[in-house]
């Protein structure tokens, strides 16, 4: 399915009206209570369905809706991500849509995608960061998350950061994230990827795609 992409911004940024908490560790048992996140890119019937698994399961009504309206949140933002990269020139489709390892070719080189928001945990200012990529990639990919998309194939990170610590609001910024992907691409040479080893000798390449505001 196609996404009309300024649509799906103008749903996202509907979330960012509330916090962005996690009260639930992220587990299959409330994956799959909250499943129906796949299938629902409209933000009034996302409320409607958290709020009747709500009843039917006897959960806590905020626990839900964090749990819920986050995983929405980072699906959608990424499902349009992945789509602004399919549609520019030189990058070609995976065509098995389940693959967990990658996303797309871009110039022929296999890669996943993910949006981060800028790790405090990362213990370092974001211009140093910027300076020192190679430092941040290998933390992201040491502390990413262990679920079903942890592995260390090649990986596109965009990394967002905002000055008001809300980083996680830019995912919403689809406009933004397209300028910054399409300049990306534009100006793509293989030789800046950064390259790492960390699974035998099995080469890693990756880089970051810087998106501030």
């Amino acid at each position: 399915m196609k996404l009309i992409l300024s649509n799906i911004e103008k749903e996202l940024k509907k979330r960012q009206a509330f916090s962005y908490k996690w009260f639930q560790r992220q587990n299959d048992v409330w994956d799959s209570y909250t499943n129906f996140i796949y299938r629902t890119d409209n933000w009034n019937a996302l409320i409607q369905k958290i709020a009747d698994v709500a009843d039917t399961q006897k959960l806590n009504k905020q626990h839900i809706f964090q749990y819920a309206a986050n995983r929405w949140y980072n699906f959608w933002s990424a499902r349009a991500v992945e789509q602004i990269f399919n549609e520019i020139e030189g990058v070609e489709s995976v065509a098995d849509c389940k693959d967990s390892e990658k996303d797309f070719y871009l110039f022929g080189i296999p890669f996943d995608h993910k949006t981060s928001v800028f790790p405090k945990q990362f213990g370092k200012t974001f211009n140093y960061a910027k300076t020192h990529k190679h430092e941040l990639i290998s933390w992201l990919y040491k502390n990413q998350s262990t679920q079903k998309r942890h592995h260390f194939k090649n990986r596109l990170f965009i990394v967002v950061y905002n000055e008001t610590g809300e980083h996680w609001k830019l995912k919403a910024e689809i406009s933004l994230l397209k300028n910054a992907i399409q300049k990306y691409v534009d100006s793509f040479r293989p030789e800046q990827l950064h390259s790492f080893t960390f699974v035998g000798e099995q080469k890693t390449f990756s880089d970051i795609i810087w998106v501030s505001q």
